[in-house]
């Protein structure tokens, strides 16, 4: 699935993975490939990401996920 996680600033990641964790405001939530559709508030915590090249983990104060078919787009602070 495609993912961005992106910040008022910058953008940290685009690119493909098969298995997305997020620290949704009421516990950790793990997307896989086919999720169904979601919007989620996040709280502070780290965004795991799993690619090609290994895990790459992204530290976040809070946001908003969106999964819609295989597209995924974190809003962190």
């Amino acid at each position: 699935m495609n993912l961005d996680i992106l910040t008022p600033d910058k953008k940290l990641f685009e690119g493909t993975t098969d298995r997305i964790t997020v620290p949704g405001s009421d516990g950790i939530m793990q997307i896989l490939n086919g999720h169904a559709a979601l919007i989620s508030s996040l709280g502070k915590g780290d965004v795991k990401v799993n690619t090609a090249e290994g895990e790459k983990i992204f530290k976040i104060e809070g946001g908003v996920v969106e999964v819609n078919g295989n597209k995924v787009i974190v809003l962190a602070e």
